[in-house]
């Protein structure tokens, strides 16, 4: 199998063709495809007030980019957080963005550490309001390259101020041109290849976790991943990646039986832990694109709860934490509204199993101190 490239997409692929596509309420969502919010459709969402605002959060992964047409830095997402629920801190998780233009392929990522670290600093001067913004910060590194990753890691550490917690290495891929796989997962099975679990083996040496991103019908492999890597802390990011588009449309029930079956054989390892969140693009619950307006949270708590609570109920909220996966999620829902789902899911847990989910979780394994 051909090696990931660190160099070969740009931002723009990446995202998914984001300038071929625009929400257009006539035609269906092309789901698993990225584009910039629509600020005058979100505004129709109905009014909601938030729920238990003194609960303290932690948005595990969010992305900042500067894109033409779509720009996504500290301060749009300062904008959103200022909304009223508790948000005390975040984690940045990788998309490409601010690569070096010059040098090595495999130290480009480099660029996007030390772009977030400096989004840290400022955030930390307080000028921009009470959240720790970037506290903890998920970079990419070509894992493929086994033991070589080391220097790439070491640069990351160092470019991080202290900050630097993992790397999301993406291998989503499916059979089905209409999914839209990761750019960096060449084709089926990148998981399972020795040279890269190598790499993997190296985050531990720096005490970094793996943030894993595949879909469902490939939880296997990172089931097969965390047996053969017990040391490393692995995130399983969006909930194990449930498809509901493309060859998966209109099969609810069975995706939730494979997704379910690969869940509960990955709660199985106790280096496995996961996120809660990520759900508009590609679970494909409903077509948000074509709605007059956003769904209310009250809606959306009914599409994403099964997922969400067969989660908690295989990993327990020790292992559960909570995502904004945000500008992403803003195709569909606000920011606000968002908290509000997962709040209203869990509004049956005990005030301990919510602050694990909530905030404590995410401080252990991303190694957070946002008092």
């Amino acid at each position: 199998m051909a090696q990931a490239s660190t160099s070969g997409p740009s931002l723009t692929s990446t995202l998914g063709g984001m300038f071929e596509y625009r929400r257009d309420p006539s035609a269906p969502t092309r789901f698993g495809r990225i584009h910039p919010p629509d600020v005058e459709w979100l505004s129709q969402a109905p009014a909601e007030s938030v729920l238990e605002p003194d609960l303290t959060i932690v948005d595990t992964h969010h992305h900042l980019w500067d894109l033409p047409g779509f720009r996504y830095l500290l301060d749009d997402f300062v904008e959103d957080l200022d909304t009223g629920h508790n948000v005390v801190a975040t984690v940045f998780n990788e998309c490409h963005a601010m690569y070096r233009n010059r040098g090595p392929a495999e130290m480009m990522p480099v660029g996007e550490v030390e772009f977030c670290a400096g989004v840290a600093a400022m955030s930390e001067s307080g000028n921009y309001g009470p959240t720790r913004v970037n506290a903890g910060i998920v970079g990419f590194a070509d894992l493929t390259l086994g033991d070589d990753v080391a220097r790439v890691l070491e640069a990351q550490v160092q470019a991080g101020g202290g900050r630097f917690r993992g790397v999301r290495h993406c291998a989503g891929w499916d059979a089905d041109p209409v999914i839209g796989n990761s750019p960096t997962s060449p084709g089926p099975g990148l998981y399972l290849e020795p040279r890269f679990q190598i790499g993997v083996k190296r985050l531990a040496a720096y005490g970094l976790s793996l943030d894993a991103w595949l879909f469902h019908p490939q939880l296997a492999d990172a089931a097969a991943l965390a047996r053969k890597c017990p040391e490393v802390n692995i995130v399983v990011c969006h909930m194990g990646g449930p498809l509901g588009y493309g060859v998966y449309a209109g099969k609810v029930n069975e995706v939730f039986t494979t997704w379910r079956a690969g869940m509960a054989e990955l709660a199985k390892y106790e280096n496995v832990s996961v996120k809660l969140g990520g759900c508009m693009m590609r679970l494909a619950a409903f077509d948000y694109g074509m709605s007059p307006a956003p769904a209310s949270s009250e809606e959306l708590a009914k599409h994403w709860s099964p997922y969400v609570m067969t989660c908690i109920e295989l990993f327990g909220p020790e292992r559960c934490m909570v995502e904004s996966n945000f500008p992403v999620e803003k195709m569909g829902i606000s920011y606000s509204t968002l908290w509000n789902v997962f709040k209203r899911i869990l509004s049956d847990l005990s005030a301990t199993e919510k602050n694990q989910i909530f905030r404590e979780t995410a401080c252990r394994i991303y190694r957070l101190n946002p008092n």
